[in-house]
């Protein structure tokens, strides 16, 4: 089953607003929970963070429950600093809700992004087939783009078609 039908046949305008909702909500969600897109974080950011927002944007990309991890050992040294685990997984399995759309996994998969192994099983083929077909349309978009390059070649010093390769010299020196 394609998943490509399906996401012609919706309503563009209705597939417009509530993609484009969604990401105004995840972009402030993002800056709001700053301290969830860097490695490590400030003593005041281990202090004053809400520990649900930043789950819920850890969810949203994808982040296992491994990833926690990390937010333990930047807090260590900051005294009465303590990440709430309870808190960030509660807010971590809402942002997977919306990751583990078929939508997002198409969208992952068309803009060449991994996709993550964090979705519960059930449905789980569904996910994995609008993540293929995606893929594919990435992959096949890739491959036209290099055909379309005034130096491709599919021999490694530009041997053969006439075409100009990776061995390609702008000037015609050949050293």
């Amino acid at each position: 089953m394609s998943y490509l039908p399906k996401l012609n046949a919706m309503s563009s305008s209705s597939a417009f607003k509530s993609t484009s909702a969604l990401s105004v909500m995840a972009a402030a969600l993002f800056m709001l929970s700053g301290c969830a897109t860097t490695q490590s974080l400030t003593p005041q950011q281990c202090q004053a963070s809400n520990w649900q927002e930043v789950g819920y944007a850890d969810g949203i990309r994808g982040s296992s429950g491994a990833y926690f991890g990390h937010y333990i050992n930047s807090c260590a040294s900051v005294v009465g600093a303590t990440p709430n685990r309870i808190q960030w997984e509660q807010g971590r399995q809402q942002g997977l809700k919306n990751y583990c759309t078929e939508l997002n996994a198409y969208k992952l998969g068309r803009e060449g992004y991994d996709w993550q192994p964090v979705c519960p099983l059930e449905g789980i083929d569904k996910l994995e087939e609008a993540y293929s077909q995606g893929r594919y349309y990435y992959i096949r978009q890739r491959d036209l783009d290099s055909l379309r390059s005034p130096y491709y070649s599919p021999y490694p010093f530009g041997y053969g078609n006439g075409r100009l390769g990776y061995g390609y010299r702008p000037f015609g020196y050949g050293w």
